[in-house]
Order: structure tokens, then sequence, then C-alpha cells
């Protein structure tokens, strides 16, 4: 039961419950409490005109099956599921993308992404951060700001008209959250997480009893008019309503899209429609960064006790609903028009071994990747950097995490050059290197 009165709902005259709202009944700390921290912290929000969702694909990507596969090679520096033609001449990407290769038009490909931590947690805090932590490998917190903290530290935590967050995370991803920012600036958490990350947080499986919601939600708003709370709440005690009250509370509500939408992105094994299109309603409502997880490609081989088979095996189990949501969510950027607002970026920490193992499975290759980038008012259509011929490093123009993450500030209208005080009171910046990808400027 989604229930956000607490035990004296009978009292709606009662303050204390009512400021349980602000929290939705799911923190200790309320939304109010978080808002008055947050500006006291000068995080004073002005409204967002960019968005990036953050599609991360964890485990790390073979570029030989998915947008890289080589198809002139001979086995096994080549796809082991074929390949197929796409809709830009002399391109092709991985064989079990059929419907994305029909779109190739509308996204660019980064052939060329390198760098050298080749354990998962080590090359995720890197990508995210754009700080390489070997620590990370044995378990290490993570060190520096994610680009979701930065964001929100730079733009304001909430929007400061509709209370939107900058930075919403729709699951668990290691390295995406504040470090020494600060807990205000960590992300609007919506998987239900019990950390105590100080953030209000709303489960995806309680948003998904709709019905539910609408009715206390509802209910809440007739206790408030008939009480005449709201003229007796401060500033910030408003924003809080008003959070849970408008946009937040039709942006999270997936029962407001057409059903036929919703069914056209798809459930899947994984919920990745369901996320993508979640992503896509706070990207429109005012969020600037949108974190979605699409894990299972740590491909080593056949493993048994975990239920992995071969590379082949494995990617045919990841890519139809891979290439079936992202797909369906890039025609409907483009058929909305926010092609130009919301800039999705596929990512993953690394690329696999130009070799097969016998196991069947290719192994951490930090020494080449693929990235995607999708939409964003960016020039699409593109091959960025060229892999060598066996596929094992960058022939030209290699890109590092930190490029990326350039390319990211310079759209999102990050200063490249933003600095913070640490801690410790020294200025800092939160991106020590990299070049934004002009290709993409152009």
């Amino acid at each position: 039961m989604f229930d956000i009165f607490g035990s004296h709902g009978s009292c709606p005259g009662a303050r204390r419950d009512f400021l349980k709202a602000g929290a939705l009944g799911l923190t200790g700390l309320t939304l109010t409490d978080l808002l008055r921290a947050r500006a006291v912290l000068g995080s004073t929000a002005k409204a967002p005109e960019k968005t990036v969702i953050w599609l991360f694909l964890s485990g790390g990507p073979t570029h030989f099956e998915t947008f890289d596969p080589k198809p002139d090679n001979p086995l096994p520096y080549r796809s082991t599921v074929g390949t197929l033609r796409t809709n830009l001449p002399g391109t092709h990407i991985g064989g079990l993308f059929p419907r994305l290769a029909k779109l190739a038009d509308k996204y660019s490909i980064i052939r060329s992404f390198a760098h050298t931590a080749a354990d998962h947690a080590a090359a995720t805090h890197w990508l995210a951060t754009g700080h390489d932590h070997p620590p990370a490998g044995n378990g290490a917190v993570p060190i520096s700001p994610s680009l979701g903290s930065v964001l929100s530290k730079y733009r304001g935590a909430n929007h400061s008209v509709t209370g939107m967050p900058a930075y919403v995370g729709l699951d668990h991803l290691y390295a995406e959250g504040p470090a020494w920012l600060g807990a205000a600036h960590a992300p609007f958490d919506a998987r239900g997480n019990a950390q105590a990350n100080m953030t209000p947080r709303i489960a995806l499986d309680r948003v998904h009893d709709r019905q539910t919601l609408r009715q206390t939600l509802d209910r809440l708003e007739r206790r408030m008019d008939q009480s005449g709370m709201m003229s007796a709440m401060d500033e910030f005690e408003g924003r809080a309503v008003e959070l849970i009250r408008g946009s937040a509370r039709h942006a999270f509500d997936l029962s407001r899209e057409d059903p036929r939408l919703r069914e056209r992105y798809g459930q899947g094994g994984k919920g990745l429609g369901e996320n993508l299109l979640l992503a896509r309603r706070l990207a429109e409502a005012g969020t600037g960064l949108v974190t979605v997880w699409y894990g299972g490609w740590d491909s080593h081989g056949t493993n048994p006790s975990v239920n992995h088979g071969t590379i082949e095996q494995e990617m045919r189990k990841l890519a139809p609903e891979f290439d079936h949501a992202v797909s369906v969510f890039i025609e409907d950027l483009y058929d909305r028009g926010l092609d130009e607002q919301v800039l999705l970026a596929i990512v993953g920490e690394f690329g696999r071994s130009p070799h097969i193992n016998k196991d069947g499975g290719r192994e951490h290759w930090p020494q080449l990747g693929n990235q995607v980038l999708v939409g964003g008012g960016l020039k699409m259509g593109q091959i960025i950097g060229e892999s060598a011929a066996i596929g094992d490093v960058p022939k030209s123009r290699p890109v590092s995490p930190n490029d990326l993450l350039a390319t990211l500030f310079q759209f999102l209208g990050i200063p490249l050059d933003l600095q913070y005080a640490s801690p410790g009171g020294r200025p800092t910046r939160m991106l020590e290197t990299g070049t934004p990808v002009a290709e993409l400027f152009s």
C-alpha cells in the first residue's frame, strides 16, 4: 500500500504528519528538509535546457558483436552473430540489431573509445567521474563526483518552479554519487533502494501502483485545500508539496502515457523499454540527467554456475530487448521533436578482447570499445574514430572517458573549467582533462 500520511492519517490537520508527505513517506528526511538544506548550500535552480539520459550497459559490451562488427575479417576478429548493413552507406552494425540498422542516421558511433582500466568498478568510476581510481577495483568507495552530481550542483538540485530533481537514478550504478559535493547532490533515487543517502525516493514498484498513487495524492490535495494548510507553509514546504502535487507526480506516472505507446515500448525481461519511457518523461519535465541500467554484458563464456553461455548465446539473450527498446525510444524522441533537447548516451565501461577464449567468450578489453550518442541536436549519422584491423586498439581519433565527459559537459552547458572547493577548501576542477568531440558539434 502506498501511504504518505503515516500512522496518523485520520488527522488531516496535523502538521507533523502532513510534512511526512514531503518525503513521500519513504525516507526519514523530509523533502522539505532536503530543499531547505539545498537552498542553504546555494543551489538555486534555473530551468534546464538540455537532458542527458545515461544508458549504462553494465559489464563491458563487446564492440565486435554490437557496433564495430568487422564483416570482412575472419573469426575471431569479427562478429560471431553476423552483421547488418545500416541505412548509412558502407556502415555495418551487429547482426542482431535489425531495427537499429534502419536508424543509423539518427545516432553517431564512437569506435575509438579507449583507456587503461580493465576492472569493472575502476572503469565505471573513470567513465562516470573523469577520474581514474584503481582502488575501486578492490572495493574502495568513489572519490569524485559523477556527472549527474556536478550537474545538480551547477544547475541546482531542484527546478526552482516545479521542484523536479536535476538528477534521477532509475537503478543503482557504482560511482553515480556526489562524493565530497555532499548528499544534497546525490541522485533522486527512483529505485526504492534502502541505502540512507539522504534523498527522497520513489520506489519503481510503488510508482507502478498507479491507481493507489493517484488516489493517495488526490486525497492529499483535498485535505490540504480543506484545512488551508498551504497558506501556512513557508517557501520550502510549499516547494516540497508542489513536487509531489505537480511535475514529479505526473512525470513518474506512466499511466498517463497512451497505452498504445507503452505497449510499443514493451516490457521486456529487464524492463528497459519502460525505463527509457520513464526517462523520456523525466526529461520532458525538466530533469537534467537520468541514469538507466541494462546489464549482463560481461561475456567471458560458458559458465553454468551463473547461467552464462558463449558470447553468441549471451548476445542472443541481450540484443532483442535492447534493439527494440532503444529503437522505439529513438523514434519517439524524434517524433516528439525532443532530439534537440535530449541526448541519449549509450555507454559501457570497456569493450571485449579480439580473441575468443576456450569457453567461447571474450575478455575485458579497455584498449578499445564503442560508445553511441543519439540526438541532442548534435551531428548524427557519423562514425567517429576507427579501430585497427583486428579490433584491438584505435587506429585513429582515440577518445578517452574524459573526452566523452567533456562532450557531455559542453552539451549540458557546464563550463569545462568548472571548479568547486573540496572539503579541504582547495579549488578543484570537476573535469581535470578532456576535450569535447568536435565532430559532434560541427
